[in-house]
């Protein structure tokens, strides 16, 4: 992945007040009651009804604004006006265990509360890692990655959760293999990412679970500095642009949202495929079909489902409307992947649809560094999970599955499989 180019300088402030004013709408909660596990909560893309930008009501008491059509989301993604700084970021929803992180300056190396020049310096050096050739040139350990877990899979015979036993393992695996990260920690890195993506955590607890990480990438950063390998780490220390705090705080970043949203597309795909039996049976008669597959379930179901968080660093017109500087907004890129005006039928799972433009990872300069291994491991893991198991169910009814709506990213929390 080339890097991206740098902004360009800040355009004029628009005209104000605006031209032709929408008229004034009540400000309401997020909406999070979901109609059922694939779509989004109900009445969140508001933009069917004309609406694609509305005020919303934060839980702090602050009123700001969401935005779910695609054009404007893609808009404010792309718009240096709109700052990703943590120092100004609110939570759209109740989430205790943002607390520590929001309101208060980045932590070194989290690129994605930063905005450039500190974004560019802290990305620039790692850009090159994650290209899509570099990944393309992956595939054949993660094929083989895939296989193994598939054999241990089928060894310990059914039922089996696909979540532990499938997804969560080989997103774990690689993402391990590339950063550096014995895979042997799994456990106490995996239990930390949990606490810091879920609703439920406590300040205090997610605060500890970041120290827990921090520091453990702090140890494997130093150790490279004495014993390099051929990993993200070692290229890092080698490359010299960041301090060890930096180089740890985005290993932290790297490791943990690079197992946890791939593993809740791959859960959480499986569980689509196999609610829509002529889909799935499209995929097993044409495995070429993977690669549109993957941008479809991406777009279909897009696991960041409370949305990103930017703030105006000026008053700006959007939509219609005038934002205020230092006003919040939520881009809901769940609702925005639905949108009837960029995606005909969106409520549709269709995987022989052209999604060129889905914003499931993000859009603009901090569109998800990872991007392009979620899809290799993707592509690869679908198509080999049901050529092994073309006789895969669900074991348990579809509504006894268990669904993440209390997590960061969205997803199924366990998926009992038989086959």
């Amino acid at each position: 992945m080339t890097h991206a180019a740098e902004p360009s300088p800040l355009p004029s402030p628009l005209p104000s007040p605006l031209p032709s004013p929408l008229p004034s709408v009540p400000a309401s909660p997020l909406p999070t009651v979901r109609p059922n596990p694939f779509d989004p909560p109900t009445g969140l893309a508001d933009h069917l009804g004309g609406e694609p930008i509305r005020p919303l009501a934060y839980p702090d008491g602050h009123t700001g604004w969401l935005v779910t059509g695609h054009a404007l989301a893609r808009s404010v993604l792309a718009d240096p006006r709109f700052s990703a700084g943590s120092e100004l970021k609110r939570a759209p929803v109740a989430r205790p265990g943002a607390d520590p992180f929001f309101g208060v300056p980045a932590l070194p190396g989290w690129m994605v509360d930063m905005d450039p020049p500190a974004h560019t310096r802290v990305r620039r050096p790692l850009a090159g890692t994650f290209t899509a050739h570099r990944m393309k040139a992956l595939r054949p350990r993660i094929e083989q990655l895939v296989e193994e877990r598939l054999t241990a899979m089928a060894d310990a015979r059914p039922p089996a959760d696909l979540v532990e036993r499938f997804a969560l393992p080989v997103t774990s695996l690689a993402i391990c293999e590339l950063l550096g990260v014995p895979y042997g920690e799994r456990a106490a890195f995996q239990r930390d990412s949990a606490l810091l993506f879920s609703l439920d955590a406590s300040a205090g607890d997610a605060a500890l679970a970041m120290d827990r990480l921090d520091g453990f990438l702090r140890e494997l950063t130093r150790s490279r500095r004495t014993r390099p390998g051929d990993d993200v780490l070692s290229m890092l220390v080698e490359d010299g642009t960041l301090s060890t705090e930096e180089i740890a705080g985005a290993g932290v970043l790297l490791l943990t949202a690079g197992h946890e949203t791939t593993a809740s597309s791959l859960a959480l795909g499986t569980f689509a495929l196999l609610s829509h039996p002529e889909q799935l049976a499209a995929l097993k008669r044409d495995p070429e079909l993977a690669d549109n597959a993957v941008e479809e379930l991406l777009r279909y179901l897009t696991i960041f489902h409370f949305g990103v968080p930017r703030t105006p660093l000026e008053d700006v017109e959007l939509g219609g409307r005038l934002l205020r500087a230092g006003e919040s907004v939520t881009v809901s890129l769940s609702a925005a992947n639905r949108d009837p005006a960029r995606f005909a039928d969106p409520d549709r799972l269709d995987l022989t649809r052209r999604t060129s433009g889905h914003l499931a990872f993000g859009h603009g300069i901090h569109q998800c560094l990872g991007r392009n291994l979620a899809r290799v491991e993707m592509r690869v893991a679908f198509p080999a999970l049901f050529r092994r198991f073309p006789d895969l169910a669900l074991a348990v009814p579809p509504e006894e599955v268990p669904l993440a709506t209390d997590m960061g990213f969205y997803g199924v929390h366990r998926l009992p499989v038989t086959w």
